[in-house]
């Protein structure tokens, strides 16, 4: 081929790609940069940590009593325990040394559900609080407050030790619970509503 009759580059092309390929590389360079950085880890140690507690808690088994109960109580307690939740708030189940079909704790110290017995005795001036439908009556001993279901065909006792306080924050989870499985009492003191 002859010289003159080669094509000749245009140089407004050729300057358009340079200029293209100066713009292209660093955006690309960025572009990867950025994406290693998201994805990297923050530090080479880094990964899933187990959350601190604050304190070890124990799983050893909580001393309750389990007296006899009757035919209906021991049916009614018996379902109740079978839909207690795995933990109340941030306390874990821990297991009981007598009475699993009627008795429940969780955390440590102790927070303790007691399911039949007798009903709670109080003078009708007392005060009761209505947590998710469930009526309970406090009473005080030294180092927690015992809180009794007033308006249920047979009564719950949850023990709050005292450095759970205040008690009626931790009864709402069970408190869902009893309404569905232990049905409502015929009559309820004066003060329980709905």
């Amino acid at each position: 081929m002859d010289e003159k009759t080669s094509p000749r580059p245009d140089r407004s092309t050729r300057r358009a790609a340079l200029w293209a390929t100066l713009v292209a590389v660093p955006v690309t360079v960025a572009v990867a940069g950025f994406t290693f950085a998201k994805l990297a880890p923050e530090s080479p140690d880094a990964g899933p940590s187990a959350s601190a507690s604050p304190r070890a808690q124990s799983s050893a088994p909580v001393e309750m009593a389990a007296p006899a109960l009757a035919e209906r109580p021991t049916v009614l307690c018996r379902a109740l325990m079978s839909q207690l939740p795995d933990s109340v708030r941030d306390l874990p189940q821990r297991p009981v040394t007598a009475g699993p079909e009627q008795n429940a704790a969780y955390g440590d110290p102790a927070l303790t559900v007691a399911c039949g017995g007798s009903p709670a005795q109080f003078p009708p001036t007392d005060e009761v609080w209505t947590v998710n439908k469930v009526c309970w009556h406090a009473a005080e001993e030294a180092d927690a407050t015992v809180l009794t279901t007033v308006d249920r065909e047979t009564p719950i006792r949850v023990r709050v030790p005292k450095s759970y306080e205040p008690p009626l924050q931790w009864v709402t989870t069970i408190s869902d619970t009893i309404v569905s499985s232990v049905p409502s009492a015929k009559q309820a003191p004066s003060g329980c509503s709905a």
